[in-house]
Formats: structure tokens, C-alpha cells, sequence
């Protein structure tokens, strides 16, 4: 009975491995690669109108600089089979970095964007996905990065809000890294703000001042610290009192 039960086993997992699927059964569409860029063509175009001129500038002038090279060495041929990749190349380029400026105006002005502006940051920063300071009334938000640069923070809302905040923040990490640099970065479209597809390149250009191993103790101090978020309006845990009466039992 044993052999035949084991048998069995063997023959069903055979056949679930080795089986075809129903006929009604389809494999879920992955989107092509081709689809993925008229998508986001269509949305950059949609916020950008200039983008087309821009790319097909772009390829026309690879291009027409490719041909006139071909007839000085009397063999354009060769070098218009490799312009009109390198023409693509320089489209598909200019195409990306006016979708990442289309993407953030989508964006802009909305909680959270200041966020999503540090996201495109990646090797060597540390991000905080939350806020680290935040103005429940008011909507005012602090972002951190920590990188090579020191501390990073990005505010977003009002100005004058945001700077006190960003003060605020800025006084209290003080106390726990004394030593390492804080710059503010206030995201906005005024005087002395920095536009949200402008952030990531900002930081990146501020002057190196702390190791890896730096930027990894610094991280480990602030995350022991925490983040602190307002309390919502209620009652205030520290001065709310117990109910003696309930303690004594009825």
C-alpha cells in the first residue's frame, strides 16, 4: 500500500509540474518596451509640447553632422549607418529628462512631493520615506537625506512655515550630531526656493564632508532618536488621568 501511495504522489506531482494549462487559462500581457515609451511620450508631450522639436532637432542634427563627416572621408554611408542609432540614442535621452521635469510638475504642490524629489536620489544617500517634521494644521513637511554632504533637509509649503520647521528640526539634530553639516533646501518656484526636478541635482553638488562609515553612524544616531510627529488633537496622553473608580472595581 505504501509503494502504491508513493507511486501515486510521484505521478501527480509529474503531472502538475509537466501539465498544460486550460485552454481558457491566458498569461497575463507585459507591457512592451515600445508602449512603455509612447506612454511616456504622450504624457511629456502632453505637459511639455516643446519635447518633439527637441528630439527631432536632436536626431536631425546627429544626423546631418554624421553625413557631413561621411563626405569629408568620402564614405557617408558607413557613418549614416551609425548616426541614426547614436540620432535615437540622443531622442530617447532628451525624451527621459524632459519626462522627469513633466513628472514633478504633475506633482507639484501636492503633499508629499518634496519626498518624491529625494527618491531619485540613489547610490550613497539615505532617505527617510516619511516626513521627519510635519504641521498637522497647516500642512508643512520636512524630508531628510542623509549622504557624503552631511544632512539634508527639503521642505515644502509656505515658506515662512517651512523655515521655522526646518529650523526647528534643524536645532534638535544639532543636539545629537553637533558636528556634521545641515543644509535646507525649501522646494518652491520663488526667490531663494529650488524647484522640485532641480533637488536631487542640488544636493548632489553640495560639497562632500562626511566618510560611508560617517554617513552610517550618522543614520544610526537620528534612527535611534525617531521621528517626532505631532500628536493628533485629543487627549493629550501625558495629562489624561486614570478612572479610580474603575481601578477600585464597583
Amino acid at each position: 500500500m505504501a509503494k502504491s501511495t508513493d507511486s501515486d504522489a510521484s505521478q501527480s506531482a509529474r503531472k502538475g509540474v509537466f501539465s498544460r494549462k486550460a485552454k481558457g487559462e491566458k498569461k497575463p500581457k507585459k507591457e512592451g518596451r515600445m508602449k512603455q515609451i509612447a506612454q511616456v511620450f504622450k504624457m511629456t508631450r502632453r505637459n511639455d509640447p516643446n519635447v518633439v522639436w527637441l528630439m527631432l532637432g536632436a536626431f536631425l542634427g546627429i544626423i546631418a553632422v554624421g553625413l557631413l563627416i561621411g563626405f569629408l572621408i568620402d564614405n557617408w554611408i558607413t557613418m549614416l549607418i551609425i548616426a541614426i542609432p547614436l540620432g535615437l540614442l540622443a531622442a530617447v535621452f532628451i525624451l527621459s529628462r524632459r519626462a522627469e521635469r513633466a513628472a514633478f510638475t504633475q506633482i507639484e504642490g501636492q503633499p508629499g512631493a518634496s519626498g518624491a524629489a529625494l527618491s531619485v536620489l540613489r547610490r550613497g544617500w539615505i532617505l527617510e520615506e516619511q516626513p521627519v517634521a510635519v504641521n498637522p494644521r497647516t500642512q508643512e513637511a520636512v524630508f531628510r537625506a542623509i549622504g557624503r554632504p552631511g544632512i539634508v533637509l527639503v521642505t515644502e509649503g509656505s515658506p515662512a512655515r517651512a523655515k521655522a520647521l526646518a529650523d526647528g528640526e534643524r536645532r534638535r539634530m544639532n543636539r545629537i550630531v553637533p558636528k556634521v553639516p545641515i543644509t535646507v533646501i525649501h522646494t518652491g518656484r520663488g526667490e531663494g526656493q529650488v524647484p522640485l526636478s532641480k533637488v536631487a541635482t542640488t544636493a548632489k553638488k553640495l560639497p562632500k564632508a562626511l566618510t560611508k562609515q560617517e554617513v552610517a553612524t550618522v543614520n544610526k544616531r537620528l534612527s535611534a532618536l525617531g521621528t517626532r510627529l505631532p500628536i493628533p488633537k485629543g487627549i493629550d496622553p501625558y495629562r489624561a488621568r486614570p478612572d479610580r473608580k474603575a481601578t477600585r472595581g464597583r
